[in-house]
């Protein structure tokens, strides 16, 4: 049921600045699940974006959300994770500690997940077969197309409301791209072309050109929202999947855990300090030409360069997974309903402390363009 107080923070904020909610979900497989979480706080609190962006997983959830109406749309991601889920195998491994998880992580590598992705025997055949360039991957995602058709409404998502934003690397020119609604439509294709990651699976074709997952280039992709014209105020909800903080490994073990979560964060911590600096020059330009009389104003000079100024307030709102006790570099493949349950929860918890918490009320620095939000989380969270 919608919370009034919490809707009402969002509302004024959108209603005093003219701004959007926007909903930025980066790419992590099984720990989307924790997006999901988050998708529910802001449903139940009457808090629905006005644009989704999203890469890999965080385009599959994305997908799910812009392609629903707001009252079928948690259904649906539902009954999408719940597609996902494997159970653990204990196989040789028996009870000892640790030894389930991996067993069951190699048996998802083995066998795939039905209604996702399943084993391409002829990519194991020997390294230099050329496969084709729709077919050169360890796994067809033929079934994740199936899947998605069955939970996309395409015709809703086209409409814009919300507007949906995918990222994709494109595998010829090394170039992110995005699909965006608002440009032209999307399709379930662009939606598996932004989560295709090599090896594991196939690039997808769209016009002639070959995309791989955007995570490769850009795992958090709020950029695009930086860079939109006309640039809007924004209530931004960044979700984010992978700890850039984390502790020195002492083993190859860890070395692999810690080595995924410093590649997908994305240099996060980099990223929103050069937007903070870039969006406060715009904020120093538009103040300056402010000061100048009308004549100097009317300088075609001036008038170009004025048009580097911008006034806009970014409120990110940074929504960081905990990590799960014992979890290590397989995480990612954790589709085990006690982790996808624990991580949904996290999200859940998080998102609905920053809403009551409401950050972006208040008077802020007029020169400041970008205002980040962020609490350190749990550092770990117990499974089931």
């Amino acid at each position: 049921m919608a919370s009034a107080p919490l809707r009402q923070s969002v509302d004024e904020f959108c209603k005093k600045t003219g701004g959007q909610v926007v909903l930025v979900l980066q790419g992590g497989g099984a720990l989307g699940a924790y997006q999901v979480g988050a998708y529910q706080a802001l449903h139940e609190a009457g808090v629905e974006p006005d644009w989704i962006i999203g890469t890999s997983i965080g385009a599959i959830n994305a997908g799910l959300i812009a392609g629903n109406r707001p009252p079928d749309r948690l259904a649906r991601l539902d009954a999408f994770w719940k597609k996902m889920e494997r159970s653990k195998t204990a196989g040789w491994a028996g009870g000892w500690p640790g030894l389930t998880e991996l067993w069951t992580s190699w048996s998802i590598l083995a066998h795939g997940i039905p209604g996702f992705f399943s084993p391409n025997p002829r990519a194991f055949w020997g390294a230099h077969l050329l496969l084709g360039e729709s077919q050169a991957a360890f796994y067809s995602t033929e079934a994740l197309g199936k899947t998605l058709a069955e939970l996309i409404d395409l015709e809703i998502v086209n409409k814009g409301l919300p507007r949906l934003t995918v990222g994709a690397a494109n595998v010829r020119t090394s170039t992110m791209h995005y699909f965006d609604s608002r440009i032209s439509p999307i399709s379930i294709a662009q939606i598996m072309a932004s989560g295709a990651l090599p090896p594991a699976f196939p690039a997808v074709e769209i016009d002639g050109e070959y995309y791989w997952d955007g995570g490769i280039l850009s795992n958090t992709p709020t950029e695009v929202i930086f860079e939109d014209f006309p640039r809007r105020n924004s209530l931004i909800f960044a979700v984010h999947l992978w700890n850039p903080i984390g502790p020195v490994p002492r083993s190859i073990w860890e070395v692999l855990h810690r080595q995924k979560d410093i590649q997908y964060s994305s240099r996060i911590a980099n990223h929103i300090a050069r937007q903070q600096q870039t969006h406060r020059l715009r904020h120093v330009v538009s103040k300056l030409v402010r000061q100048m009389t009308p004549e100097q104003r009317d300088n075609p000079v001036v008038r170009d360069l004025a048009d580097y100024g911008c006034v806009t307030q970014m409120h990110v709102v940074r929504l960081l997974a905990p990590r799960i006790d014992n979890e290590n570099h397989t995480k990612d493949i954790d589709f085990t309903p006690a982790g996808i349950r624990a991580r949904r929860q996290a999200g859940y918890d998080s998102t609905t402390k920053a809403l009551s918490q409401a950050p972006w009320q208040g008077e802020f620095d007029p020169i400041e363009g970008v205002i980040l939000h962020e609490e350190q989380p749990n550092l770990t969270i117990a499974a089931e």
